[in-house]
């Protein structure tokens, strides 16, 4: 009986290993597509990315480094999952890539949401960046105060309002502002 039960132990040990290569052997062609895919797929996020950047750096040429690198770091992250949500479907796993293509979407769109007002600053910053009657040195009233535009960043403007540093959201001054010239603009800090 002993002797029986050792053998059926080695033959369920025997049928498993035959099982999984013959597994193995079936998922190879699939797997070796998938990392030829990764690997076309880094070439081309490569070349993208080397596009990305040099329109960054074309459009956003006086900024800091740092926003350039930052939307550079997120444009390489999108396409980065897009690679793996696309290597799980190539190697037969379509249905874990659509979940974490859902999940991900309803994650991306309660951070969108958490960040809203962030993100508009962010993109009135662009525009104010981008605006020629907006620049550093201009005098400008936004809301109730007047004063010089001493720098715009990507969220944030500052002004210097009577000798002090005014903060305002780019939000808040993109909606409504007024460029002061010639006789209507104060000379120097004054206001």
């Amino acid at each position: 009986m002993i002797a029986q039960a050792g053998g059926d132990t080695g033959d369920v040990v025997r049928e498993t290993f035959r099982a999984f290569v013959s597994t193995v052997t079936d998922a190879l062609p699939r797997i070796l597509a998938g990392l030829l895919f990764v690997l076309i797929a880094a070439v081309g996020i490569k070349v993208a990315m080397v596009v990305v950047r040099w329109f960054l750096d074309r459009t956003f040429a006086g900024e800091d480094p740092v926003y350039r690198q930052f939307l550079a770091r997120i444009v390489a992250i999108l396409l980065w999952f897009a690679v793996a949500l696309a290597f799980l479907s190539v190697v037969g796993l379509g249905r874990i890539a659509a979940a974490l293509g859902t999940a991900s979407g309803f994650v991306a769109l309660g951070v969108s949401y958490a960040l809203s007002g962030m993100i508009a600053d962010a993109v009135a910053g662009i525009y104010l960046l981008r605006d020629p009657d907006f620049m550093p040195g201009d005098t400008v009233t936004t809301g109730d105060k007047t004063g010089v535009v001493q720098a715009i960043e990507l969220r944030k403007t500052r002004l210097r309002v009577d000798g002090n540093t005014l903060v305002r959201a780019n939000g808040k001054i993109e909606s409504e502002w007024t460029k002061l010239e010639g006789d209507d603009a104060p000379a120097g800090d004054e206001v």
